[in-house]
């Protein structure tokens, strides 16, 4: 098993890629750690992920990134359980779409900001004891197409593309600071993609290739690439060209 003995944060993983990245790790033998706004909706996936059989241990947490007192919890929490994370997955993000800036509610653009942007700094740095205390630490982080500078091919509302530059320029300064401690920071900068279920039919029909859109399963291969580099490869981002 590719993942055994590894002990992996997913944020995000009610639903989607996050939900994705968890069955994956988890079915690669990884102890998962995996958090979403719901408990109820990471009791779920945990469920599944415990039905697939002989597997990586699975605890879920609730876990809403927009609220600085529930990142502590989930951190504290994980702790109570384990001594040390080898990798974080920072996933969740609030989407939120429209191209008109006064068309969104208040409350919408404050929540996608602070889920993406805050929650993510809140959960590396909450997290950052317990990576410090692996032998093989890494920082995984979904950006988005939307952090690139110059980007404007997705619907996404103006707050996302702001947090998702937020979250670009966090792993560049924190990959800069943490590398002498040989703690790897990886982002990803996706297009926007389908993500159909990982436990359906559809997953392994998706389609790869020129013309086809960009397979969620690329995005896992790239993860497992650069987290299974030696330790003295520093792979700071993949970049995906839109389709």
């Amino acid at each position: 098993m590719p993942f055994a003995g590894l002990r992996v944060v997913v944020t995000g993983a009610g639903r989607d890629f996050g939900r994705s990245l968890a069955i994956h790790f988890a079915r690669g033998g990884a102890q998962v750690f995996l958090s979403a706004r719901s408990l109820d909706a990471a009791r779920r996936v945990a469920d599944e992920i415990a039905g697939l059989g002989p597997g990586g241990r699975v605890h879920a947490f609730g876990c809403d990134l927009a609220r600085p007192e529930e990142v502590q919890r989930f951190a504290a929490g994980v702790g109570d359980i384990t001594g040390h994370v080898d990798v974080l997955v920072n996933n969740a993000a609030r989407w939120l779409e429209g191209e008109d800036l006064t068309a969104a509610a208040d409350a919408d653009i404050v929540e996608t900001i602070a889920s993406a942007a805050t929650g993510t700094i809140l959960a590396v740095k909450h997290f950052l004891p317990l990576l410090r205390a692996s032998a093989r630490p890494d920082i995984v982080t979904l950006v988005s197409s939307c952090g690139v500078p110059g980007f404007s091919g997705s619907p996404a509302h103006d707050a996302f593309y702001a947090a998702k530059h937020a979250q670009a320029g966090f792993a560049d300064i924190l990959g800069r600071r943490l590398r002498a401690e040989g703690i790897r920071v990886i982002s990803l900068y996706p297009p926007d993609f389908r993500n159909p279920d990982p436990l359906g039919p559809d997953w392994d029909a998706t389609p790869r290739g020129p013309g086809s859109g960009l397979a969620p399963q690329s995005l896992i291969d790239c993860i497992a690439f650069a987290i299974g580099q030696p330790r003295d490869c520093f792979i700071k981002s993949f970049h995906f060209e839109p389709m």
